[in-house]
């Protein structure tokens, strides 16, 4: 059984060595006028502890529709990832004006949920044709109060997309929160949310080929690079422990091996 096994793991260890550094690639769709460009929400966590993350929708956002989990790669799921589709439809070449995604009350329980976010300065983290997008949820008005009790706690509720096309494929996108467009979070009460969104296009000259330069060289994301990297070190430490998994039971089949060679020498 043992001779069985040492195959498989052979196996099974250069398959997580082969993936450890695997993200879904760039895809090469290429669209047209109104077409359906796939955005997902990812995950969302505190900016300064990149190892903790959550589900999109462990918080109370709201949807449009029914949620639909996206089928990922296995680098993706590898990398953390948990795809569902967003509450927010950006068709290509389609500009909006405060589009409302979707309608909301939020209980007292989930005022004090957001709040609780904001204060450490969650982040979410979208897919729009691959491409990763990163915003705040949030954020916290300390201006002229020393006193922590009397800081105030808004939740963004407009999202702006700015995408960047080249003929029929989608370059770049960013994502900018209306810092006046908020909900006030630091009462515990309930309160009637409408989350809204823009969407403006602009051509760009930019390759398809090279949209993804940009976050391989930019310096301003040093916390999603820390993310990247944890994943890596996390990958390369289970590697080295199937190993080392590996390396016993070898040396246990070789003794095995040994054992019997001089029994049968002494015979």
């Amino acid at each position: 059984m043992e001779k069985k096994l040492v195959p498989c793991l052979v196996s099974f260890v250069f398959i997580l060595c082969s993936v450890s550094h695997v993200r879904s690639d760039a895809s090469d769709n290429r669209y047209k006028v109104g077409d359906d460009v796939p955005l997902y929400v990812n995950k969302v966590g505190p900016f300064h502890n990149p190892s903790e993350t959550y589900r999109y929708f462990d918080l109370p956002f709201c949807s449009p529709g029914p949620k639909k989990d996206k089928k990922e790669a296995l680098g993706e799921l590898l990398n953390g990832d948990r795809l569902v589709t967003a509450p927010y439809k950006l068709d290509f070449l389609n500009d909006k004006d405060s589009e409302i995604a979707c309608k909301k009350r939020l209980t007292k329980e989930q005022v004090a949920q957001f709040r609780e976010v904001v204060s450490k300065d969650y982040y979410f983290q979208m897919y729009y044709d691959d491409l990763p997008i990163w915003g705040f949820l949030g954020k916290v008005d300390k201006e002229g109060k020393n006193d922590p009790s009397e800081y105030k706690y808004y939740l963004f509720k407009h999202l702006h997309f700015t995408i960047f096309y080249n003929k029929d494929r989608v370059i770049e996108i960013a994502a900018q929160s209306d810092p006046n467009n908020v909900v006030d979070l630091t009462e515990d009460k309930e309160v009637d949310v409408e989350f809204m969104y823009s969407v403006k296009w602009k051509e760009t000259e930019i390759q398809f080929e090279k949209r993804m330069e940009k976050y391989s060289q930019s310096s301003s994301l040093p916390h999603h690079l820390e993310i990247h990297w944890f994943s890596i070190i996390n990958s390369c430490v289970t590697v080295l422990l199937l190993t080392g998994f590996l390396a016993t039971i070898l040396m246990r089949v070789l003794k095995n091996d040994f054992v019997k060679m001089r029994s049968q020498l002494k015979t």
